[in-house]
């Protein structure tokens, strides 16, 4: 008896990717499980078609050879086995091989597998004086290594860790729920696939101990609070071989008693005298740089902006310098004395007049027009 396409046993088109096999899968084995159809050989037939069906073209290998040669391709040993005898019989491994990646991973058990080590972040305070130039230095930052008594194997020297009887060494057991089966790690080895009955006095059974290692790192010209230093292979070493993790140097600018930073400007509060303000003046205003001139125009209000050109900062990904802005602050004369307070009242008296107070008069004029209209 000749075999139903692959692909229209599971309803779908040929060129379906992976996830859609998956799904439609998932469905079918939903719907034809022996456990929902207790006694009707019609739907456990389906069953075993729907899972002969994804063995195949959920195999890469295999769909590139049915997807060639059809059926005869597999029946010719092209596929490397496949076909009907693919099926053992054990709906709780299929079901396992279906839904063992939402509960956990698919085949084989994590004990057996190298793993990653974790990625570390270390916090970074930077000076703003640093943070523009660009510095060098040195961090201590704690990390695990290999007991150098054991050799990471967690054992007291001379014996050796043991198969977990629980899983058998697999990291992980199946637990069956109705037509479900379930995979979670092992609670007797906690995934590791073996266990220590006699730990290493050292490190406790754990095959790793803390230290502290010495890392320096080269601050670029530019950072700002929020930038990240990758350092790969500085995080914490892997398992069972696994690849060491990475370190993150997260970088926060420190506030400044003097600038303040907006991207690629620094701001800056010059406070001048009345005096100064009315009648103009030269003063010396600092930078990162050194100290620079500037020139005070007469009548200068306070708030103005004067913008040093390329006074500010190169930013690290590139792009012109920026800018110092000197934002100027008037202060009003405090602790006068009598004859201070007399010659301030004198000059009060001189300045009447809109040419010497324009803004405040054109504010008197809008006060009078408010309220001529109310």
């Amino acid at each position: 008896m000749s075999k139903r396409d692959y692909y229209e046993v599971l309803g779908v088109a040929k060129g379906s990717d992976e996830a859609t096999l998956k799904k439609a899968y998932r469905r079918l084995a939903m719907k034809y499980h022996p456990d929902r159809n207790a006694g009707d050989d019609s739907a456990e037939a389906k069953f075993k078609e729907a899972k002969e069906a994804w063995d195949i073209l959920g195999d890469e290998r295999k769909r590139a050879v049915y997807d060639q040669y059809g059926h005869a391709g597999l029946e010719g040993g092209m596929g490397g086995g496949g076909g009907a005898g693919g099926f053992n019989g054990d709906f709780g491994d299929i079901f396992g091989d279906v839904f063992g990646d939402i509960f956990g991973q698919r085949g084989g058990g994590r004990g057996s597998r190298a793993s990653r080590g974790s990625d570390l972040q270390y916090n970074l305070d930077v000076s703003l004086e640093d943070a523009v130039r660009g510095t060098e230095v040195k961090i201590q930052v704690p990390t695990l290594i290999d007991c150098d008594t054991c050799e990471g194997s967690g054992a007291k020297p001379g014996t050796t860790p043991s198969t977990c009887g629980t899983c058998n060494g697999m990291g992980q057991v199946r637990m069956q729920q109705g037509f479900f089966s379930v995979q979670q790690t092992c609670p007797n080895c906690r995934g590791e696939g073996r266990v220590v009955k006699d730990p290493c006095n050292d490190c406790n059974g754990r095959g790793k101990n803390q230290e502290n290692k010495t890392l320096s790192i080269k601050i670029p010209a530019g950072v700002d609070t929020g930038d990240r230093i990758r350092l790969s292979g500085e995080g914490e070493p892997g398992d069972r071989g696994g690849p060491t993790g990475d370190l993150y140097v997260q970088i926060r600018v420190l506030q400044h008693e003097i600038f303040e930073r907006d991207g690629a400007n620094l701001l800056c509060n010059v406070p001048i005298n009345m005096i100064t303000a009315s009648l103009g003046g030269e003063l010396e205003v600092p930078t990162l740089d050194g100290r620079v001139k500037l020139k005070i125009p007469a009548g200068t209000q306070n708030g103005k902006l004067f913008r040093l050109r390329g006074k500010g900062v190169k930013p690290v990904r590139g792009g012109a310098v920026g800018d110092l802005m000197c934002e100027i602050r008037v202060e009003t004369p405090v602790n006068l004395n009598a004859e201070q307070k007399e010659l301030l009242q004198r000059l009060g008296e001189s300045l009447h007049g809109d040419k010497h107070s324009p803004e405040h008069s054109g504010w008197i004029d809008s006060v009078k027009s408010f309220f001529e209209r109310s």
